[in-house]
């Protein structure tokens, strides 16, 4: 049996009921949350009974959602036992424990089911590829590396991990996650047989773990295909966009300004002159520049303007040995600096401005990741294992998402967003 054969026997069971009532967050909420709201309740209960009844047990139902609860309201670390500390001391930790690094069921229908439900209740407009740097001191922990950061240039210790965010101008929550795993961890036989990696996984490069992971949430059911958002600078961009051409997936990649194309338009400089760095396209078509108003979710959705262009290039697809069309999309903050931005998408019909507010989402991703996503322990697993990694980064997206769907109506107006 597994957790998707058994969703209607569990359902009539039910999920364990709690008292309806609106529980206050602690003092440390997340600044995302302004003075006064608070986590609701009747939310938390109503993701439990959708994400949680594919358990065949209610046990396991009622520990899922004591450890949604936990990571929602215990202070400090999102430990287990911190976690444990807040629902019930030691035999809760114990119990978690097993329930999070040593039981066997299956993340994947929980995080299908989660994206389901986001997106029908919160109406993503993108699919946002975000890598997650995880410092680690120890070397125990499962993927543990000295690994390149998000930022060109720099390295730290610790685990690297992608995840996809459903995200919209009024909310981003994550719905599935791929963990990097260097050489040692898939060569070393002690070392995988501890930490419990499965047979079959392969090591990957960033691109390829940042593709992989979206190209695996479209087949989490009928979800609606949305833009994937991913940030290509550093990374080999031509393949990247070719497996996700080839799973049809629409796409907005933030590129290196160093990266060549071919200007396919013959109406424009550049064209019949070969592979160009996109900064030099861009600044050659300076005149196609048109100012693009977009909210800016990392300052509470304040209103601002760019000036924004969008070329007709192309690139060679590595899967057919054929140019691809694209468009270059640039972005400028200042008209007399170099552009500030630019991104290559597939999505050609598109208006340049919805695709530059498109391509700001990801600011909404880092806001909420830093105000949401770290308070509801995000880099909190302390444990070794793979599996108990994936189950709790789980249910911290779920925790996530009980948080933003609680305080979903904040934000909305920009006149309560001046007065918290």
């Amino acid at each position: 049996m597994n957790l998707r054969d058994n969703r209607d026997t569990a359902v009539k069971a039910g999920p364990r009921q709690w008292p309806a009532r609106v529980v206050p967050l602690p003092p440390d909420r997340p600044p995302s949350v302004p003075a006064g709201t608070a986590i609701c309740d009747g939310v938390v209960t109503g993701l439990s009974a959708t994400l949680f009844s594919g358990f065949p047990r209610k046990d396991q139902r009622l520990k899922a959602e004591q450890y949604l609860r936990g990571l929602l309201h215990a202070e400090g670390r999102k430990s287990i036992r911190n976690i444990a500390g807040y629902i019930g001391g030691a035999t809760a930790e114990q119990s978690l424990h097993h329930f999070i690094s040593d039981s066997t069921w299956d993340w994947q229908p929980m995080r299908a089911a989660l994206a389901a439900h986001l997106e029908q209740a919160a109406a993503p407009q993108a699919w946002v590829v975000r890598s997650l740097p995880i410092p680690k001191a120890g070397e125990h922990s499962v993927g543990v590396d000295r690994l390149l950061a998000p930022r060109p240039g720099q390295t730290f210790r610790g685990q690297q991990a992608f995840g996809v965010w459903f995200a919209s101008e009024e909310l981003s929550a994550p719905v599935n996650w791929r963990l990097l795993l260097p050489d040692q961890w898939l060569t070393d036989h002690e070392r995988r047989e501890r930490a419990r990696i499965p047979e079959g996984l392969a090591r990957e490069s960033q691109e390829e773990c940042a593709t992989a992971v979206a190209i695996e949430t479209a087949q989490h059911g009928d979800l609606a295909r949305r833009p994937v958002l991913l940030d290509l600078r550093g990374s080999a961009v031509r393949p990247a966009l070719a497996r996700l051409a080839a799973a049809r997936m629409p796409v907005i990649g933030r590129i290196d300004p160093s990266c060549r194309l071919t200007v396919a338009d013959r109406a424009l400089p550049g064209f019949g002159a070969g592979p160009l760095p996109a900064r030099q396209i861009l600044d050659s078509t300076k005149g196609l520049r048109r100012p693009v108003r977009w909210l800016d979710a990392a300052r509470r959705r304040t209103s601002r303007t760019s000036l924004a262009s969008g070329v007709r290039v192309s690139l060679l697809d590595p899967r057919t040995g054929r140019q691809r069309s694209m468009l270059l999309l640039g972005e400028w903050h200042d008209p007399q600096r170099p552009p500030a931005g630019a991104w290559l998408t597939d999505m050609m019909n598109s208006p340049v401005g919805p695709l530059l507010r498109t391509a700001k989402l990801t600011r909404r991703v880092d806001r909420d990741v830093a105000e949401v996503g770290e308070k509801v322990g995000l880099r909190d697993f302390a444990g070794r294992s793979f599996h108990g990694w994936h189950r709790h980064i789980t249910l911290v997206s779920a925790a996530h998402a009980a948080t933003v769907l609680s305080t979903r109506g904040v934000g909305l107006d920009p006149r309560r967003d001046q007065a918290a």
